[in-house]
């Protein structure tokens, strides 16, 4: 069975049973608290609470996400940082019976697989929750035997919520044997061993509790399903491949860097290597499209993180980076008829990875050496080397760990936090504190600048688009810095633009509204957030526009601290005094604010 044919078969089914087909979301969450979307229940999440869906009650969708908590484990036969999920959901309407005798009649009876080689898990009750016998029961009354039923606590059988807050709940989840090879633990062995002879395909979630902040659970007022199957580990099996990586969503990328190999047999470490070039190479696509640029913070720097792990690994195997255009290509062509963004921005991804790569590969290549170097006098490296190496060349410390263990040099990461933390501390010391985004006293001239770069944050958006992101900013009552994502140098046409639409919004004379709301609110309303897991529950959002018309005209809505002024043509004329680089992904605006012109 393709891919395709799965994806297509898994909502034709749900759709058959009363459920709206829904297209994937973004990788970028509306949750402030999730960096990227892991789960196909994140778009769904506030319908589990209570909130009317507009879909109905009972929805399906096949959902891309990103998830690097198992990164380390990537380059084995299951583990991936980019994956589908498949996923079934129910808002209120069908519970537990339902749920198990949907996914038991899909497994079997659609995509016929084994009875005997499935084994079922559930819930065996932890702390203040009780054990999910109604599962237990139901399973039985399907035919299973008791003995291929096995009880596991929170670690493995509860699950939620996305992000600090929201709906979770017990799960019964359901294993497949993939491998016939006995044990070492013989009779012992259970779905959860580390053996690989079973892989978890499906899991169900019955969301009957919210945990807060605090960790407190309460009963939700309604119940709720949420299922996601894996939909890598069910296409190898029905493909009767031995992994992920030999299916038709991998195996084309693997042959394309196979064919460029300078060795005729594969080790346990070359192969590695090539999945962790092909699933790196493909989650970086993914982010790319979804308008993630590299950086240092958040989200930017998983991907950077992502990509500088596919620059390391091709140089291990000495290929050649000009491949790198024909594998996100090839991406393209792979998920073309079910996530086109990937193919339409294929420009774009191989703009972003091939200048992340003019970077990071001359200080690979120079750490390599120094690596080399210290490899001759001592067997390990030290916090403060660790760290002087990532400030020096861009090393993160689990790629500096995965590079020493080539050297066979141990790398002191506690001494690496510690080292961070001490320049950080003697940074804090050295800056002033700010508030705001404004280094002095908030004066009048502060102020003005500080509107005005919302202005300029917003006309950066409409010039060059919407993966426009804020990285920082800095203002003085004389300036405004403004730092923010972008491939490559502005032209002088677009700076142009962008200044002019800063300036017609200056003339029109917009109102500025302050507003304060919760946090959901305001993202819900369309505020722009960033460095979103520093924000309170209740927020400052600040509105540009005319509303004198109805509905009013919004120019600019950001959640931000303030202070602002009141109308935009308090601040004369917006005038961008120089544009540059900052880091890889990063660029600079600077920019003054004149009376006259």
């Amino acid at each position: 069975m393709k891919s395709q044919e799965l994806r297509e078969k898994f909502l034709k089914y749900f759709e058959s049973k009363g459920h709206k087909v829904v297209p994937s979301s973004s990788l970028i969450p509306s949750d402030p608290s999730v960096l990227f979307t892991t789960a196909g229940m994140q778009q769904f999440k506030e319908y589990f609470v209570g909130k009317p869906s507009p879909y109905g009650k009972r929805v399906a969708s096949v959902q891309k996400c990103v998830r690097t908590t198992d990164i380390e484990e990537v380059g084995d036969e299951t583990h991936l940082t980019f994956f589908e999920m498949l996923g079934n959901f129910s808002f209120g309407d069908y519970f537990k019976k339902e749920a198990i005798s949907f996914a038991f009649e899909f497994l079997t009876q659609e995509l016929n697989l084994p009875l005997e080689r499935l084994y079922f898990t559930v819930f065996k009750g932890e702390g203040n929750i009780p054990p999910d016998e109604e599962s237990e029961k139901i399973w039985q009354a399907l035919g299973i035997p008791k003995e291929k039923i096995f009880k596991f606590g929170m670690e493995d059988n509860f699950w939620g919520p996305t992000g600090k807050e929201g709906p979770c709940g017990p799960t019964t989840e359901i294993h497949y044997q993939v491998k016939d090879q006995p044990c070492s633990k013989g009779n012992l062995c259970i779905p959860n061993c580390e053996c690989g002879r079973f892989v978890e395909i499906w899991n169900l979630v019955f969301n009957e509790y919210f945990k807060d902040q605090k960790g407190n659970f309460t009963l939700l007022s309604q119940q709720g399903v949420d299922t996601g199957a894996g939909f890598e580990r069910m296409l190898f099996i029905l493909q009767k491949e031995e992994n992920v990586f030999d299916t038709d969503v991998f195996k084309p990328l693997l042959e394309i860097l196979q064919s460029k190999l300078k060795v005729s047999k594969y080790s346990n470490e070359v192969l590695r290597s090539l999945r962790i070039i092909a699933d790196h190479l493909k989650s970086s696509a993914f982010i790319i499209a979804d308008g993630v640029l590299p950086s240092n913070l958040e989200r930017g720097y998983v991907l950077r993180r992502l990509i500088r792990r596919v620059l390391l690994h091709f140089k291990l195997l000495d290929l050649d980076f000009d491949l790198i255009p024909a594998l996100v290509e090839r991406i393209g062509k792979i998920y073309a008829s079910s996530y086109p963004e990937v193919k339409e921005c294929q420009e774009k991804i191989i703009q972003v990875i091939s200048s992340e790569k003019e970077k990071f590969s001359q200080a690979l290549k120079r750490a390599l050496t120094l690596l080399e170097k210290i490899s001759k006098k001592q067997d390990f490296i030290s916090g403060k080397e660790a760290f002087d190496l990532y400030q020096t060349y861009g090393l993160p410390p689990e790629i500096l760990k995965e590079i020493g263990e080539r050297f066979n040099l141990k790398v002191d990461l506690k001494g690496f936090e510690e080292a961070k933390k001490e320049h950080q501390l003697i940074s804090k010391k050295g800056a002033e504190q700010k508030f705001g985004g404004i280094g002095k006293d908030p004066t009048y001239e502060a102020t003005k600048l500080h509107t005005a770069t919302h202005l300029l944050h917003q006309a950066l958006r409409e010039v060059l688009g919407t993966h426009i992101r804020q990285m920082g900013s800095d203002i003085t009552p004389e300036r405004l810095r403004f730092d923010f994502t972008h491939p490559k140098k502005l032209t002088s046409q677009e700076l142009k633009k962008v200044e002019d639409l800063v300036n017609q919004k200056i003339k029109e004379d917009l109102k500025v509204i302050k507003e304060e709301m919760s946090l959901k609110e305001a993202l819900e309303s369309g505020a722009l957030a960033f460095f979103k897991e520093k924000y309170p529950e209740r927020v400052t959002v600040y509105s540009i526009g005319d509303f004198s018309k109805n509905p009013p005209e919004i120019f600019s809505k950001e959640i931000c601290g303030g202070p602002h002024v009141k109308r935009t043509s308090e601040l004369g004329y917006f005038k961008i005094v120089k544009e540059e680089s900052v880091s890889a992904g990063v660029r600079r605006i600077r920019a003054i604010l004149i009376s006259e012109v």
